[in-house]
C-alpha cells in the first residue's frame, strides 16, 4: 500500500474507534470531557485522512483504480458510522439516514459493477459536494452532541438542533441529487464498454 491508500485504510480503523467510544466511552471509565475530546480527535482526523489521501495520490502521482474505489468505500464507512451514532442519540433523523445508506450502498453497486468492465468511476462534482455536507453536518451534530453531554450552553440547543436538521436535509437532497448524476454517467460509461 502507498501512502494515499494508508490515509485511506486509517479510516477504516478510526470509525469504529468513535463508534466505541460514541456509545460506552462512559462505560470505559472516560469522563463526558475525555469522551468529547476523543470523538472530536477522531473526527478531525478522519476528515483530514480524506483531504490529504487524494493529495498524496496526486503529489505522488499514485493514482489508482484501486485507490478511486478504496476512498469512497473508506469514506462511507467512516461517515455512516458517525450517523448511526447521531441517529442512535436522536440527533439525525432516521429517515434522511435511510435516504443516505441507500444512495451510499446504491452507489457502491453502480462503482462494482463498472469495476467488473475493468473501468473506475472515480468522484464526481455533485459526490464531492454531497461529501462536504455530510462533514458539515456530521461537525455540527457533534457540536450538538459536545454541549449536550457537557451540558453547556443549554439556550443554544434547540437552535442546534433546528440547524442540524436543515444541514441533514441539505445532504439528503444532494445526496439523491448526486446519485441521479452517477446514474446518468454509469449509463454513458456502460454504452462504451459495451
Amino acid at each position: 500500500m502507498n501512502l494515499a491508500d494508508k490515509l485511506t485504510a486509517s479510516r477504516l480503523v478510526m470509525a469504529p474507534v468513535f463508534f466505541v467510544v460514541f456509545m460506552w466511552g462512559g462505560a470505559m471509565g472516560l469522563s463526558s470531557t475525555a469522551s468529547v475530546a476523543v470523538l472530536w480527535t477522531l473526527f478531525i482526523m478522519i476528515e483530514v485522512s480524506d483531504l490529504l489521501d487524494g493529495m498524496a495520490a496526486r503529489a505522488m502521482k499514485t493514482v489508482s483504480g484501486f485507490g478511486k474505489l478504496f476512498d469512497p468505500f473508506a469514506d462511507v464507512f467512516a461517515r455512516l458510522t458517525y450517523f448511526v451514532c447521531f441517529s442512535f442519540a436522536g440527533i439525525m433523523p432516521l429517515w434522511i439516514f435511510l435516504i443516505i445508506i441507500y444512495r451510499e450502498f446504491s452507489q457502491l453497486f453502480l462503482r462494482q459493477l463498472l469495476a467488473e468492465k475493468g473501468v473506475a468511476m472515480g468522484a464526481r462534482k455533485g459526490g464531492k459536494t454531497k461529501a462536504v455536507f455530510y462533514m458539515i453536518a456530521g461537525a455540527v451534530s457533534l457540536v450538538l452532541w459536545s454541549v449536550q453531554a457537557l451540558g453547556w450552553l443549554a439556550g443554544a440547543h434547540e437552535a442546534l438542533s433546528v440547524t442540524v436538521f436543515v444541514l441533514y436535509c441539505v445532504a439528503a437532497a444532494l445526496s439523491v441529487g448526486s446519485f441521479l448524476d452517477y446514474i446518468v454517467q454509469f449509463r454513458k460509461i456502460s454504452a462504451k464498454t459495451r
